[in-house]
């Protein structure tokens, strides 16, 4: 896992391609291009992007329109931005008559770095997750968010799409199958189970070789959709390992934490430990240093995994 890309990255590219071969897609974007990575489709499609400048509300607006005058249309911001300063937009206009409008987010999570709080945005699973309509897709790495992007193209409805700006470690090959709605068992294994999404999948699983050399065999899930989520491999790992640790770049409140806990509270109550941020705001700094001021890294993801082990029955 030594070569990193950014999910945006792939995400440009993944456009450029799909406008190739689908004359519906359209793309809107908040006056970000350069940073989304929708210059790359801005420059091959002119007359199929829209610039809607500092104003995502219109551009989720427009997005609408355009989606039920049967087009395609993929709207990009930063995540704080598309999620928050367009939440209105995107319940009444996408998600209460389930149009076909995909949001792409870039720059989520505490690894946007040196911008800060106000741009880091980790709760925009959970503002997400919360709405009737709305699929929710974090990618691990670039080759799957190439996949989810493509995938989103095909299938009718709203989605959400959350993308990071810095470099990740490549996870998956060209030989990897995104399936949407359904988690992946990237590792098997029988003390426990860590579930995890975006670049903390590339944690878990550092986190695992590290376990190992303890002689704890733990099984690592990673689950891109979070909503809707594939309930029957969680549960079955939950049922076979009895101890399940969540591991996101988000807040603990509302994530993959919270929907992987309220699942199990109802059909297989096992001990839980959630790694993410504790109900904190970002902070400025290098993304790297953020990752590890917040705890979220193999390390803790392997401490997270003793403590629940203490907790197992």
């Amino acid at each position: 896992m030594t070569e990193k890309i950014a999910t945006r990255e792939a995400y440009g590219k993944a456009l450029v391609e799909l406008g190739k071969s689908n004359g519906n897609v359209v793309v809107l974007d908040a006056d970000l291009s350069k940073s989304t990575k929708t210059a790359l489709f801005a420059k091959e499609f002119p007359e199929r992007f829209f610039d809607m400048g500092i104003a995502e509300q219109n551009m989720i607006g427009t997005a609408a329109g355009l989606a039920q005058g049967g087009k395609i249309p993929f709207a990009s911001s930063f995540a704080v931005f598309a999620t928050g300063r367009a939440f209105e937009q995107v319940r009444n206009s996408v998600c209460y008559p389930k149009v076909n409008v995909k949001i792409a987010a870039t720059h989520a999570g505490v690894t946007v770095g040196e911008d800060g709080g106000s741009h880091q945005s980790i709760e925009d699973i959970a503002i997400m997750r919360v709405l009737p309509n709305m699929t929710v897709i974090v990618p691990a790495d670039a080759e799957e968010a190439k996949q989810a992007v493509f995938h989103a193209a095909e299938t009718e409805g709203p989605f959400y799409i959350r993308l990071g700006r810095s470099g990740v470690p490549v996870i998956h090959g060209g030989q990897y199958r995104f399936q949407l709605g359904k988690a992946e068992v990237m590792k098997q294994g029988k003390d426990a189970a860590v579930v995890a999404c975006g670049l903390m999948v590339a944690e878990a699983l550092a986190a695992a070789d590290m376990l190992a050399a303890d002689g704890i065999d733990i099984e690592v899930i990673n689950s891109a959709t979070i909503k809707p989520l594939d309930g029957k491999t969680i549960a079955a790992a939950a049922e076979k390992t009895g101890a399940v640790v969540t591991a996101e770049e988000h807040s603990i409140i509302g994530g993959l934490g919270s929907a992987v806990s309220e699942l199990l509270g109802e059909c297989c109550p096992v001990p839980v430990e959630r790694v993410g941020v504790t109900d904190k705001f970002g902070e400025s700094g290098a993304p790297g240093e953020l990752l590890e001021h917040f705890g979220l890294t193999a390390d803790e993801i392997a401490k997270a995994v003793k403590r629940v082990l203490k907790r197992k029955a």
